[in-house]
């Protein structure tokens, strides 16, 4: 399926590794232009490597540091500079620690909101003008997590911060409606680096005999099975497509149907 966003710009944050990569790779493919970014640079040039292997587009790499509005204001500048226009902005940032309410401080909730919230909120807040110019083309997706349909267990952090996400995103989606459209991804795990990487402490601690029988552990959904981030990324690409002009305001929860809620 023909996306029609080749030529289009794209912003996606986070995207040095695990779900903002496979988005950023995705929207890459379809012949994009996509601006990746995250605070280690040299994790961010491997990355725009791999992603240049089988981009359409042309990426660039910028640094930065989402819970600084200066670094947020230059990366919206950089992509406009680079590219001459944003078309569509994928946010993504890293989850907040772990840990029951009780163990969690006020700093801990501080930085969280500033992580998860107000990178959000300064970067539609700074890409809004230059979505709006390519007329019905804007969108904004969203990746946050099944926690804002469920609370998952020691994610309290997570659990209640990030439906401030979903509230936000609804609102965007009527006032920034016709021109922009925004939706957000929910997802369970998917095979990132990061549970790679927990997985193998895992097994080196002995509580797994092998790499697969920990990744087993992750696969509690009625398809067995962890997403491959790419999946994720693929509906990313989709939301930002005018293939999928008529979709508006939705959270879409992608976890292989392990979430029990109805709505």
């Amino acid at each position: 399926m023909d996306l029609q966003i080749s030529d289009n710009t794209a912003l996606v944050t986070a995207s040095s590794s695990g779900l903002g990569k496979a988005s950023a790779t995705a929207l890459a493919r379809e012949g994009a232009n996509v601006v990746i970014n995250g605070r280690n640079e040299d994790r961010l040039a491997e990355t725009k490597t791999e992603i240049e292997q089988v981009a359409t587009g042309e990426v660039v790499a910028e640094p930065g540091d989402l819970t600084d509005k200066d670094d947020i204001q230059r990366l919206i500048k950089t992509t406009v500079d680079e590219f001459g226009s944003l078309d569509h902005l994928v946010t993504s940032a890293g989850g907040p620690p772990s840990g029951p309410f009780l163990e969690t401080d006020d700093q801990d909730w501080y930085h969280a909101y500033d992580l998860l919230v107000m990178s959000v909120v300064r970067l539609a807040r700074e890409a809004e003008p230059y979505l709006k110019e390519g007329g019905e083309t804007g969108t904004i997706v969203n990746i946050a997590s099944r926690s804002v349909k469920e609370a998952l267990d020691s994610l309290v952090l997570s659990n209640s911060v990030r439906m401030s996400v979903i509230g936000l995103e609804k609102t965007l989606s009527k006032e920034f409606a016709p021109g922009i459209r925004a939706n957000a991804v929910l997802p369970g795990p998917h095979e990132t680096s990061r549970i790679q990487d927990l997985v193998e402490q895992a097994v080196d601690r002995g509580e797994y005999d092998s790499y697969e029988d920990g990744l087993d552990d992750w696969a509690g959904n009625p398809l067995e099975q962890v997403g491959d981030p790419m999946e994720l990324g693929n509906t990313v690409a989709y939301l930002s497509s005018p293939v999928s002009g008529f979709i508006n305001g939705q959270s879409i929860v992608i976890d292989g149907g392990s979430t029990g809620a109805n709505l």
